[in-house]
C-alpha cells in the first residue's frame, strides 16, 4: 500500500505538499493538485477513513434514468441500496451524473478526492467515459446491466434476461401464438443485445421463427411504439413482447389507434413490473425485475469488492407475472392485417 511519503518520493516535493492535495487545500496550484492526485490514484493509493471497517463512504452515480419517485425504474434500487447500506452505517450519497462531469476529472481522482471507497451506476453505457476508464480502475465499482471484462475491482448486477424472455415466449407458444414479434430498447446497450440474443434464441428453442421484419430496437419509452407497431401488425404479428414496461405501455396504446383490442387481437408482455403495469388497460402481463433486491445485490456486490472477493457478475432470477394483456391466439384475416 503506497504512503504519503511514497508519493512525494516519486514526485520529487515535500510530504507536506503532498498532503495539501489530497486533502484539497487552497494554497498549492490546481495542476499541482490534480497531478498528486493522479499520481496517488496511479501508485494505489488510499486513505485512512476509505480503508477504516467501521464506515465508509460510498455513492450511486445515475445517469439516462428516472429516479425521484416511486413510479419510476431506478427508485426502488436505490431503496434496496440504501436499505443495506443503512444496516452497516455506510454513508450513502446520490450524484446525477452528466458529461460535464465526466470529462472534468477522471473517474479515480473523483473517487480518491471525495473519499469514495467504492460506488454504483446506474444508467450509464459502455461509451461513457467513466464506463471506458473503469477498464483499468482499482476503485471498487458495481455495474446495473453492464460488463466490464478483466478487472477484479469491478462487477456487474443484473436480471436474466436469458430465462426471462423465455418465460414470455413459453406463455405465448402455450397460448397459440406462432408470429410474436419483438420491440428492443435502445442499440448500443448491453441489455437490450441481451434481450435481443435471449429472444432470438428463445424462439428456436421453441420451434418458433424470429422473423426480421418482426423484431426492431427502439427507446425505452412509450413514444416509440408508434414507429414500429403498424409494420409489426401488417406483416401478422399476433403477439408482441417488449423490453420494458414503459415500451408495452406506447405498444397498447398504437394497437387501440390502429383499431385492434388488446388482447382479443394482439397480446402483449412488457418487462421490469413497473407500478404502472396494473394501471394500465388491460393490467399488462410481464417479466418482474425485482428492483429492492437489484439494490440489495449491488450492495452485497460492491461490500465484497471492497473486502476483496472478485465477483463478476451477479445475476437476480426473472419472474413471470400474467394479467390481463395475453390471450389465446385469434388468427387474423388477410383483410384485417
Amino acid at each position: 500500500m503506497a504512503t504519503i511519503k511514497d508519493i512525494a518520493s516519486k514526485l520529487g516535493i515535500a510530504v507536506s505538499t503532498v498532503s495539501k492535495g489530497l486533502n484539497g487545500a487552497s494554497d498549492i496550484s490546481n495542476d499541482m493538485r490534480q497531478l498528486v492526485l493522479d499520481t496517488a490514484v496511479e501508485m494505489g493509493y488510499s486513505t485512512k477513513k476509505m480503508r477504516t471497517t467501521t464506515t465508509r463512504k460510498v455513492c450511486i452515480f445515475i445517469e439516462n434514468m428516472d429516479y425521484e419517485n416511486i413510479d419510476q425504474f431506478g427508485y426502488d434500487i436505490i431503496v434496496g441500496f440504501k436499505l443495506s447500506a443503512a444496516r452497516r452505517h455506510w454513508e450513502v450519497t446520490v450524484i446525477p451524473s452528466s458529461l460535464t462531469l465526466q470529462t472534468d476529472e477522471k473517474y479515480d481522482t473523483y473517487m480518491l478526492k471525495n473519499g469514495y471507497s467504492g460506488a454504483f451506476f446506474l444508467g450509464f453505457t459502455l461509451h461513457d467515459d467513466w464506463v471506458v476508464q473503469l477498464n483499468k480502475t482499482t476503485v471498487p465499482t458495481v455495474l446495473l446491466d453492464n460488463y466490464i471484462e478483466r478487472n477484479n475491482h469491478v462487477g456487474y448486477v443484473g436480471t436474466d434476461s436469458e430465462e426471462g424472455i423465455d418465460l414470455a415466449v413459453d406463455h405465448l407458444k402455450k397460448l397459440g401464438h406462432k408470429k410474436i414479434a419483438f420491440l428492443n430498447g435502445s442499440k448500443n446497450s448491453m441489455v437490450s443485445d441481451q434481450r435481443y440474443a435471449a429472444f432470438v434464441n428463445s424462439m428456436s428453442k421453441h420451434n418458433l421463427i424470429p422473423e426480421e421484419d418482426l423484431i426492431e430496437y427502439g427507446y425505452y419509452v412509450p413514444d416509440c411504439a408508434k414507429y414500429h407497431v403498424p409494420s409489426f401488425l401488417k406483416n401478422g404479428a399476433t403477439a408482441i413482447i417488449c423490453a420494458s414496461d414503459l415500451i408495452a405501455s406506447g405498444v397498447i396504446t398504437e394497437v387501440t389507434e390502429q383499431g385492434l383490442k388488446v388482447p382479443e387481437d394482439i397480446s402483449v408482455i412488457g418487462f421490469d413490473d413497473l407500478p404502472i403495469a396494473t394501471q394500465l388497460s388491460p393490467a399488462l402481463t410481464t417479466i418482474r425485475q425485482d428492483r429492492v433486491d437489484l439494490g440489495k445485490s449491488a450492495f452485497l456486490l460492491l461490500d465484497g469488492l471492497i473486502h476483496n472477493i472478485t465477483t463478476s457478475k451477479l445475476l437476480l432470477r426473472a419472474k413471470f407475472i400474467k394479467r390481463q394483456s395475453t390471450a389465446i391466439c385469434k388468427e387474423r384475416t388477410r383483410e384485417e392485417i
